[in-house]
């Protein structure tokens, strides 16, 4: 398996459960404490060694593009100012050796639809896929974390936590066979089963490493739960192909999906890493 320098962020959605915030701002710029949360998944990607970060983007989110952009401007008037503290967080939100590409979904049509539209740029690579929406606190990179464990067992890799039954319905949910400490086989995957039928409670989150044949798998994938593409039946069919794994990351997930998750995020962020109290 080669190495894995490309990550694939899907950021065409909506975010329709944070209005008005997100009327004009996409939800992906809205901040945790001091940083938008697409900083954190891209901050993890490139702290696992990504070096080409591919944005799947839809109408509204230019401010993404601006974001991860150079500032001539402001970086003019903050070193005027003799700001170089600041000058800095500006000029280091991305490494040089890094590079953003983006490149539009022409529809909402589902993550499976939205992984597909950046093959042209993925090729035959092995590459990371991060939802934005989680955001994974950890000690090492969670995408990292997968990117050794797809390295060490040859195959694709889906980050999984468990989930309280009552909950299946609202991930893909893998049946598995115990392959190492974190590491199983994935036997069986199906997208948001109800708690009756589900196969465990061992849930997909959002973070992926997936072999390039995925592709071609989700190009003959048809419309499942929701009436999209899901990611889930493509990597159901990528099994009869070659082997998936599930890796249960040490970190700890805040799902920013929602208000909750988002408020949950940005206390306990606060708390640990600028000592702030609500």
């Amino acid at each position: 398996m080669r190495p894995v320098r490309k990550a694939v962020f899907p950021v065409a959605g909506l975010g329709t459960r944070f209005l008005p915030a997100t009327k004009a701002m996409p939800k992906e710029m809205l901040p945790v404490v001091d940083k938008p949360l697409i900083q954190y998944a891209v901050e993890e990607a490139v702290a696992a060694g990504i070096t080409d970060l591919i944005f799947v983007t839809g109408r509204h989110k230019r401010a993404i593009e601006d974001h991860f952009d150079s500032a001539p401007e402001m970086e003019a008037e903050l070193a005027r100012k003799g700001k170089a503290e600041l000058l800095a967080i500006v000029q280091g939100i991305l490494p040089p050796n890094v590079s953003c590409i983006y490149i539009r979904q022409s529809a909402p049509l589902g993550l499976g639809h939205a992984v597909l539209t950046a093959a042209p740029i993925v090729g035959d690579e092995p590459f990371a896929v991060l939802l934005a929406d989680d955001l994974l606190d950890a000690d090492r990179p969670v995408i990292g974390q997968l990117i050794d464990a797809a390295l060490t067992h040859q195959g694709s890799i889906l980050g999984v936590q468990n989930v309280p039954l009552s909950e299946t319905d609202k991930y893909g949910i893998v049946a598995t066979d115990p392959v190492g400490p974190r590491t199983e086989r994935v036997r069986h995957i199906v997208e948001k089963p109800k708690p009756d039928v589900a196969p465990s409670t061992l849930a997909v989150v959002g973070r992926y490493v997936l072999d390039a044949r995925i592709f071609a798998h989700l190009r003959q994938t048809q419309a499942g739960a929701g009436g999209e593409i899901q990611l889930t039946d493509g990597i159901a069919s990528l099994m009869n192909e070659k082997p998936v794994f599930a890796h249960r990351y040490d970190g700890i997930r805040y799902d920013c999906g929602n208000k909750e998750g988002m408020f949950r995020a940005t206390v306990a962020l606060a708390r640990k890493y600028h000592g702030l109290e609500p």
